[in-house]
């Protein structure tokens, strides 16, 4: 008899247990999105609002260099090849003041021995420089990056780096997209509120979350928020987190 209540009883605890795990777990999954504070008579809740965008602008860089036993030769052939990429942007209907070639970087080599040891002997000198082009033409400026490479076939050691695709008016719309963010949090507290036979009151806290700009339809997310500059197509998240009073 003893046995068989002993065992009734440690079915109770355990079907005690299970239960009330599943009320924590429960709280443990909706505290991040409502966290209600008795004491305070208030409640907390989360808005978010999101909207895709087209980039207005795009920035491409692009490299070339030149390699020769003298100062002099290699500054010369640089020279040579920035003619004929300034030449070659001209051709593809690019304006002469959207051309910016960079400062010219010197690399100076030395002769190396069989055995690893550098001398002071140099051995040639690597001239390198960069070319931009920052233009709101960006179908144009696109299909420029995907096809100077063709240089090469002129003699020129060139290499194209992926264009960069930003958004202007992008401090515009987030403040747009954190007034949304914040209608979403009212509407979701008064909806709780609501259910729970309560009234919502006034805004007591604010706190603004990162904003989140990624590749359309992308679910990558950082908590330090991202800013994706090499898709045309985005899509921007502004979240907020937002402290209300209630009213019984």
């Amino acid at each position: 008899m003893n046995e068989f209540r002993n065992k009734v009883i440690a079915n109770s605890v355990l079907a005690t247990i299970i239960v009330i795990g599943v009320i924590v777990s429960a709280l443990i999954v909706g505290s991040s999105i409502v966290s209600v504070k008795g004491g305070n008579n208030s409640i907390i809740v989360t808005g978010s609002a999101k909207q895709q965008i087209t980039s207005d602008l795009i920035v491409w860089t692009g490299s070339f260099n030149a390699k020769a036993a003298t100062l002099v030769d290699a500054y010369k052939q640089l020279e040579a090849s920035k003619v004929k990429v300034n030449d070659y942007l001209i051709k593809k209907g690019v304006t002469q003041d959207k051309i910016v070639f960079s400062s010219i970087n010197t690399m100076i080599n030395y002769i190396v021995l069989p055995n690893g040891q550098y001398t002071s002997q140099i051995d040639y000198y690597d001239l390198n420089q960069t070319v931009t082009i920052s233009s709101t033409e960006i179908d144009k400026i696109t299909e420029i990056s995907r096809n100077a490479t063709e240089l090469i076939n002129d003699g020129v050691q060139f290499q194209s780096n992926s264009p960069q695709y930003l958004y202007t008016k992008i401090a515009d719309l987030k403040v747009t997209m954190l007034a949304e963010a914040t209608k979403d949090a009212k509407k979701r507290a008064e909806m709780i509120a609501e259910n729970a036979g309560s009234s919502l009151g006034g805004l007591k806290y604010a706190d603004m979350g990162v904003i989140q700009i990624t590749p359309l339809y992308s679910n990558e997310v950082s908590d330090y928020g991202m800013n994706d500059t090499y898709s045309l197509e985005k899509e921007i998240t502004a979240v907020v987190h937002c402290e209300f009073k209630i009213r019984n």
